[in-house]
């Protein structure tokens, strides 16, 4: 005759056993899902062209004198978001530029933390459009930022507005998001 509670222990353990794998599954696929995050939302990003990391491009000069054409203004606003424990701004919030002409801006970051953050900013322009036209000869949002506890910080943008631009474009907003990257924060020294 079989042993009831023995039968018992053996049907607890088969179960136990069932649950851990089940468990074991479920967290291997929720890394997969969180390791395979990131690059599906860079890739989305990319295709639908808002808060793409901006990588330097480096076939942008700064353009003869002869290419501004003074014939127009465009209205240049800027704006800064951000995404942590900090103060982040531009130190104006529009400017008029002529097309071609180099101007540059500042944002200002402040670090309200008592311990250092790497940040990253993330433009986005409108009308969406202006993007192929809003050339950054030299920007913080080329590379990964590091404040140090209640650091503040100035960051230029220099840039110019290609003068192929189309007529009908007045206004370009540029934007930018600073947020912090990967919730890295390094000890203060």
């Amino acid at each position: 005759m079989a042993d009831p509670d023995n039968d018992g222990q053996v049907t607890d353990r088969r179960l136990n056993r069932q649950m851990l794998f089940k468990l074991l599954v479920i967290a291997v696929l929720m890394f997969g899902f969180g390791y395979g995050l990131i690059p599906v939302y860079k890739k989305i990003c990319e295709v639908t062209g808002v808060n793409f990391l901006t990588p330097k491009d480096i076939t942008v000069e700064a353009p003869a004198n002869s290419q501004i054409d003074k014939s127009r203004t465009i209205t240049i606003e800027f704006d800064g978001n951000s995404q942590g424990p900090w103060r982040f701004r531009p130190t104006v919030s529009s400017m008029q530029v002529h097309p071609g002409e180099m101007t540059q801006v500042v944002y200002e970051v402040v670090n309200t933390q008592a311990h250092a953050v790497d940040a990253q900013a993330i433009p986005s322009y409108a009308p969406q459009q202006s993007a192929a036209f809003f050339k950054k000869v030299e920007c913080f949002c080329f590379t990964q930022q590091t404040l140090g506890p209640n650091q503040a910080k100035q960051m230029p943008v220099v840039f110019y507005i290609d003068p192929a631009l189309p007529k009908d474009v007045t206004t370009i907003t540029l934007s930018y998001t600073f947020f912090e990257i990967g919730g890295k924060t390094k000890n203060a020294s």
